[in-house]
């Protein structure tokens, strides 16, 4: 199954690779790679909130929508008629 780590670690390798190649001073290296990395832990942990909201939030809409279901509108019908016929007198 795809996860989004797979793509948040090829986008910060490509990143790492660019900074490899192109930053000549090991010094400014150094600190644009911790940087990236720290970039990809931040959006990893951002990612595994977000999904674990979404689970928890299309859980809970699930069951409320299976309650929904169980009730007796019928008799919700009844009620309110005789609420109405009663408020009417």
């Amino acid at each position: 199954m795809f996860t989004y780590d797979t793509l948040i670690d090829a986008v910060q390798t490509g990143k790492k690779q660019f900074v490899n190649t192109f930053v000549q001073n090991e010094a400014v290296k150094n600190a644009m790679v911790t940087f990236i990395d720290a970039q990809a832990d931040y959006t990893k942990k951002a990612v595994k909130v977000g999904t674990d909201t979404a689970s928890v939030l299309t859980s809970e809409f699930m069951k409320a929508s299976q309650e929904a279901m169980k009730f007796d509108y019928s008799k919700f019908g009844e009620g309110f008629g005789k609420a109405f016929s009663a408020a009417k007198k």
